[in-house]
C-alpha cells in the first residue's frame, strides 16, 4: 500500500484512502478512540493536494495548515463534529505511526501530540473566521445549519432560490468578507512539486571549510569591518565618498581602485557587495552614515552561517547587479531559485543556454514594444542570466565552466519532435521547475536549441554548498528533498516505506548500506518490519525491495516459504521459477487477491473474481478464506467486503408459490389485461 501518488492518480489515491480510513476506523474502535471518518478523509486529501503529497509526512505546519486553514476551508459538518477533529487528527497520526507508515523524515509523534494540542489553542477562533472560509464552504455550512439535507440533491437544486426567495437565512456580512478573502489567501490545493533525486553531500567539516574559503564571504566580512561601529560618512546623494570608495574598492578586490569616475556609483563592484551586505543586513546606513550592524558580530565570526546568510540576501539583489538586468530584474528573485532548482540533482553541469530558452518564455511580458527584434532580447536574457550567475559562482553556489553539453540535455529534443505549441516532457532530466515538466518549446526553439548544445558553451553546476543551500530551500517550502544518511536512525518499517517509493535502487542500496552498517549489519529487523506489515502489497513492495538491492538475501527466501507469516509473500516472489503445489498456489492466488482488494478496493475484486472464474467465484473465495492466509486483518476484510457479497449475490430472493399479498385470489398465472 503506497503512501505517495502522482496527483492524476486520482483513482489510486481515492482506493488507498478508502482502505486507511477503514482500517483506522476499525482500530480506533478497538481502542476507543475517536474517529470521524470525514475528519480522516479530509486530513489525507490535504496532504495529497499539497506541494509533496505525502501521505505519511507530518509536521507542525502541516498539522497546521489541516486544522487552521484546510478544514475551515473546505469541511462542511456540524459545530460539534468540527470540534471534535483534532481528536480524529490525533487517531489517524498515532495509527499512521503504529502501523510503520510515517515518513521518519517528519516530526516524531511527540512532537506531533504536542503540535495537535497548540494548534487546539487556534482552532476554535479559525472554525468562527469567514476570512478562513470558501464560498462553496460557506453557502454549504448555511445549508446545513438551516437543516438542509446535503445529501438530498433536489434539496440543493433548490437551495439558490430559497437564498433569493429570503427562505434560507444567511450572514451577509460574513458572506461578504469570504468574497473579499477569496483572492487575498494564498491557494491551499498547492502546486505539486517534482520529485527530488537523493542527495549525497560531503561531510559537515568540508561545507563549514568550503564556506570559508568563499570569495564573497571574504569581502562581506571585510566590508562589515571596513564600516565598524563608527561608520563611515556618505554623500547626499546616500552614496560612499570617492576616496573611501577606491579604499574599499582595494581591500575587496573588486579591480576598481584606479577607475576614474565621477561617483562612487560608478564602481558596480563596491555597489553590489554593499547591497549585498545591506540585504544580508550587516551594514544599515543611519544618520548619512555606513555602520556595521551590532547584532551581526556573532554571523561575522561563523563563515558558514554568513554564507547562508549571503546565500539567502543573493536573491533580493535583482536591481543591483554590476550591470541592470533590463528584463531579469522585475522577476528575479522568482525566477533564480527556480533556476537553481533545475541544476539541482543533475550528474553533469547543466548548459546555460538550456535555460536561456526557457527564462526567455517567463521574460517575454516584460520585453517593451519596440522594433526590437525577438533574437536581440533573446540573446540579451542569455547575458543577463550569465551575469547574474556570476556572484553565484564567487559565492561559491555555483561553477561555471565552458563545454559542450552532455547529450542527456538533447536527448529529449531529437527524435519525432511534436508540433509547434506542443510541450516537450522533460521526465528523463531529475531537475525541475525550469526543464521538467513539459514546457511549450516551439518546433523552432527545439531546433535552435539543438544547435546551440552541440557547440561548445556557458555550463553551470551546484557546488555542495549550493546543493545544501538549495535543499534547505526547498525543504522550507514542504519539498520532498531526500538526503543519503538521514534515515539511519529511522525505525526498520519507515526505513523501507520511504526507500521503496521516493529512492532508485542505486541511492536505495546506498541509504541500506549506512543503515545497516548503524545497526551493526543485522539485517533481521528488516524481515521483521516485512513481517509485521499488515497492507500486503506494501510487506510486498518492501520483501521486493530488499531481495533486489540485497542480493545476499534472495538465497533465504526459498527457506521462507514456510514462514508462518512472510510464507505467501515469499511465494509469490517465488512465483515465476514455477515448482509450486496446489496449497502454495491458492496462497499465491489469495495473496494477489489481498492485494488487488487493497489498491482496488471490493467492487474491482468482485468484478475480477467474475472474469476471472465465472459462476465458481464463489467457490474459489471460499477456498481462499480457508486456505489458512496468515494475514488476519486482511484476510477479515475478503471474508466481510467479497466473500459475504458473493454470498448474498448468489442466494437471491425466491417466489414462494401461493398467492401474492393483494392479489385478491388470483393466480400468478392469470393477469387481467389493461
Amino acid at each position: 500500500m503506497r503512501t505517495w501518488f502522482e496527483p492524476h492518480e486520482d483513482e489510486e489515491f481515492e482506493a488507498a484512502k478508502d482502505l486507511l480510513v477503514r482500517r483506522c476506523l476499525v482500530w480506533a474502535g478497538e481502542r476507543g478512540m475517536a474517529a470521524d471518518p470525514l475528519v480522516l478523509e479530509a486530513a489525507l486529501d490535504s496532504r495529497h493536494r499539497s506541494v509533496d503529497g505525502r501521505l505519511g509526512y507530518w509536521d507542525e505546519a502541516q498539522v497546521r495548515r489541516f486544522l487552521l486553514e484546510w478544514i475551515p476551508r473546505y469541511v462542511t459538518a456540524t459545530r460539534d463534529e468540527l470540534d471534535a477533529a483534532p481528536e480524529s487528527l490525533l487517531t489517524l497520526l498515532r495509527y499512521v505511526a503504529a502501523k510503520g507508515l510515517r515518513d521518519p523524515r517528519g516530526a516524531t509523534p511527540a512532537e506531533l501530540e504536542r503540535a495537535v494540542r497548540t494548534a487546539v489553542a487556534d482552532y476554535p477562533a479559525a472554525l468562527d473566521d469567514p476570512a478562513r472560509m470558501g464560498l462553496a464552504k460557506f453557502w454549504a455550512q448555511t445549508a446545513l445549519d438551516n437543516g438542509v439535507d446535503l445529501t438530498d440533491r433536489r434539496a440543493l437544486e433548490r437551495l439558490p432560490h430559497d437564498v433569493e426567495a429570503g427562505r434560507l437565512p444567511y450572514d451577509a456580512e460574513a458572506l461578504d468578507r469570504v468574497i473579499e478573502a477569496r483572492f487575498a489567501r494564498p491557494h491551499l490545493d498547492e502546486q505539486r512539486a517534482f520529485p527530488q533525486p537523493p542527495l549525497v553531500l560531503p561531510p559537515a567539516r568540508e561545507l563549514a571549510e568550503a564556506a570559508a574559503r568563499s570569495e564573497v564571504v571574504r569581502r562581506l566580512t571585510a566590508l562589515a569591518d571596513w564600516a565598524g561601529a563608527e561608520g563611515r560618512t556618505l554623500t547626499e546623494a546616500g552614496h560612499l565618498r570617492r576616496a573611501d570608495a577606491r579604499e574599499l574598492a582595494g581591500l575587496l578586490g573588486t579591480g576598481e581602485q584606479d577607475a576614474e569616475v565621477r561617483s562612487a556609483a560608478e564602481l558596480p563592484g563596491v555597489g553590489l557587495m554593499l547591497a549585498w551586505a545591506k540585504r544580508a543586513r550587516l551594514v544599515r546606513v543611519t544618520g548619512g552614515r555606513l555602520l556595521r550592524v551590532a547584532k551581526a558580530a556573532p554571523l561575522l565570526r561563523d563563515p558558514e552561517k554568513l554564507w547562508t546568510r549571503a546565500f539567502e540576501a543573493y536573491f533580493e539583489l535583482g536591481r543591483d547587479m554590476p550591470a541592470s538586468l533590463t528584463l531579469l530584474s522585475s522577476v528575479f528573485g522568482d525566477l533564480m531559485p527556480d533556476v537553481l532548482n533545475s541544476a539541482y540533482g543533475m550528474a553533469r553541469p547543466m548548459p546555460v543556454a538550456r535555460l536561456e530558452e526557457l527564462v526567455w518564455l517567463v521574460c517575454q511580458d516584460y520585453v517593451p514594444s519596440d522594433r526590437v527584434p525577438e533574437e536581440t532580447w533573446r540573446h540579451r536574457v542569455g547575458e543577463e542570466l550569465a551575469r547574474a550567475l556570476e556572484p553565484l559562482a564567487e559565492l561559491g553556489a555555483v561553477e561555471l565552466s565552458h563545454g559542450v553539453a552532455d547529450e542527456l540535455y538533447s536527448s529529449d529534443l531529437t527524435g519525432d519532435l511534436p508540433e509547434d505549441g506542443d510541450l516537450v516532457d522533460d521526465g528523463d532530466l531529475p531537475g525541475d521547475d525550469l526543464t521538467g515538466g513539459g514546457l511549450p518549446l516551439s518546433a523552432e526553439a527545439r531546433a535552435r536549441l539543438l544547435r546551440r548544445l552541440a557547440e561548445p558553451g556557458l555550463l553551470v553546476r551546484l557546488t555542495p554548498l549550493g546543493a545544501r543551500a538549495v535543499r534547505d530551500r526547498m525543504l522550507a517550502e514542504g519539498r520532498d528533498a531526500p538526503l543519503i544518511g538521514e534515515l539511519v536512525d529511522a525505525p526498520a518499517a519507515e526505513l523501507l516505506g520511504v526507500l521503496m517509493q521516493h529512492y532508485p535502487p542505486d541511492a536505495a542500496a546506498q541509504e541500506l548500506d549506512g543503515w545497516l552498517a548503524a545497526h551493526n549489519g543485522d539485517c533481521g529487523p528488516l524481515v521483521d518490519a516485512v513481517r509485521a506489515c499488515s497492507f500486503r502489497t506494501r510487506a510486498a513492495a518492501m520483501l521486493s525491495l530488499l531481495a533486489e538491492i540485497r542480493p545476499d538475501l534472495r538465497p533465504m527466501l526459498p527457506g521462507l516459504r514456510t514462514d508462518p507469516v512472510l510464507g505467501p509473500l515469499v511465494l509469490l516472489e517465488l512465483s515465476d521459477s514455477g515448482g509450486l503445489g496446489a496449497d502454495e498456489h491458492l496462497l499465491v492466488t489469495t495473496e494477489g487477491v489481498l492485494g488487488l482488494l487493497e489498491i482496488a478496493g471490493p467492487e474491482k475484486v468482485l468484478e475480477h473474481l467474475r472474469a476471472m472464474a465465472g459462476p465458481n467465484a464463489l467457490a474459489l473465495v471460499e477456498a481462499m478464506a480457508g486456505s489458512g492466509h496468515p494475514a488476519e486483518e486482511s484476510m477479515e476484510e475478503l471474508r466481510r467486503l467479497v466473500l459475504d457479497s458473493l454470498r448474498a449475490r448468489s442466494h437471491p430472493l425466491r417466489l414462494v408459490p401461493g398467492s401474492r399479498p393483494g392479489a385478491r385470489g388470483r393466480t400468478a398465472g392469470r393477469r387481467r389485461k389493461r
